[in-house]
């Protein structure tokens, strides 16, 4: 049955790894394991480089954009954004999603990925470190420290997620493969279609405990003793997974993003997840930019406003972080091809618990690059300020997270002076 299920994984698409620390299951532990009740962390990935001056960071002059003039810029709150209602191609004006959700967001403009290509920018914006492989995804960490034995602690989408051997990565791209893995024991994936009938299971997993706790009682050799903790464990995972069952929707959304929101929120809702990277992709608008932009942004904050929807009919959404990110911007100007080519600043977005809203830090010039932001007033200053950069952020969401100080945190350091820690970024 265990090589069965690990099959269906396999066949189902679901990735399986290995984390390098296992939590043991001893006796004591051999109970089925509790749900993880959040906060549940989400990061949304716009993939490829979005152009920030048609969304949180307008820019009317210059030649910048084509698609409006600085006096057209709007604003919500604290917030000011490009308008795209009359734009857009599908998906959720900028005029909606801040009349919604701008009281809640908190933006930072003027963020320096101090690289403009692909894999380095992507990889820094998930990990805060640039110069190295091997460091996990904030969202892989934070599920290794809060949740490790949850059996899809680290869900991905796509985009870049390594999880540094600290955490197992699950990968679970449609509905109906959720539904097979959640009834691993059932034929198809169909509940009422069990292999087994209640007292069959029952027994089985009685025997599989009594083994397993007479060879944990026996003097093995650590790797052993790991392997058969491992074995065990997968058992108590499949058991877990069922309850994951009730969430599923019936119907599958049409939306991409929406059918990725569907498989985190459920996971979140049974227990069994701590953290999801979502994300779409072809933001890379070396041709036609403003064609391409108005398509993709409108669907990718459609898809983040379905996400938080979700999450409120499944009383989610007061536990949920959020982060809205991309790997890199666009160029402040126009190629041949009328598209804008990669651009080292940019900005992100977050919202969620413990955040507060309506606030907008950082800068970028006329020109578009970006002006120092002083760490601990939280102000612009040419002079004196810092280039904020990935790691400021990374360091800034381990604190909030509660997780700066945790033994797998301090694996992976990221080479933030005290002087230059983001101090009150949470408000």
């Amino acid at each position: 049955m265990r090589r069965d299920f690990l099959k269906l994984c396999g066949l189902a698409g679901l990735g399986v790894a290995s984390p390098v620390t296992f939590p043991s299951f001893s006796r004591a532990e051999s109970k089925d394991m509790e749900g993880y009740d959040g906060p549940f962390y989400v990061v949304f990935n716009a993939s490829g480089g979005w152009d920030t001056t048609y969304l949180m960071d307008p820019k009317g002059a210059n030649g910048i954009n084509r698609l409006y003039k600085e006096g057209d810029i709007l604003t919500q709150g604290n917030h000011k954004f490009a308008p795209t209602a009359p734009h857009k191609d599908g998906g959720m004006s900028n005029e909606d999603f801040y009349k919604e959700f701008g009281n809640d967001l908190l933006v930072l403009n003027g963020l320096d990925y101090s690289v403009n290509n692909h894999s380095p920018g992507a990889r820094y914006m998930a990990t805060g470190k640039l110069d190295s492989l091997a460091y996990p995804t904030f969202a892989a960490l934070i599920a290794a420290c809060r949740g490790p034995r949850c059996p899809l602690a680290f869900l991905t989408f796509g985009n870049y997620s390594n999880t540094g051997n600290v955490v197992a990565m699950s990968r679970i791209p449609y509905l109906p493969s959720l539904k097979k893995i959640a009834n691993a024991d059932c034929i198809d994936g169909q509940a009422n279609r069990p292999y087994h009938d209640d007292f069959v299971m029952a027994r089985i997993e009685r025997t599989l405990k009594e083994e397993t706790d007479a060879r944990i009682s026996s003097t093995l050799l650590p790797r052993v003793e790991r392997a058969e903790s491992m074995l065990y464990a997968a058992q108590l995972n499949s058991k877990a997974l069922q309850r994951v069952t009730p969430f599923i929707p019936a119907s599958i959304p049409k939306d991409r993003m929406a059918q990725q929101a569907e498989i985190a929120l459920a996971s979140f809702k049974a227990g069994v997840c701590v953290s999801a990277n979502l994300s779409i992709g072809q933001f890379d608008s070396h041709n036609n930019n403003d064609r391409d932009q108005m398509k993709l942004i409108p669907e990718f904050l459609a898809g983040i406003t379905y996400f938080i929807h979700r999450a409120e009919e499944l009383k989610l959404r007061d536990k949920l972080v959020v982060i809205i990110q991309s790997e890199m911007g666009r160029t402040p100007n126009y190629n041949s091809g009328n598209g804008k080519d990669h651009w080292s600043i940019g900005s992100v977005m977050f919202l969620g618990k413990g955040i507060k809203g309506n606030r907008v830090l950082g800068a970028t010039d006329e020109k578009q690059f970006g002006v120092p932001l002083d760490p601990s007033a939280l102000t612009c200053n040419p002079e004196k300020g810092i280039r904020v950069r990935p790691e400021h952020i990374h360091l800034a969401l381990r604190e909030h997270a509660g997780i700066a100080e945790h033994a797998m945190s301090k694996q992976f350091p990221l080479g933030v002076t005290d002087k230059e820690k983001l101090r009150g970024l949470w408000g």
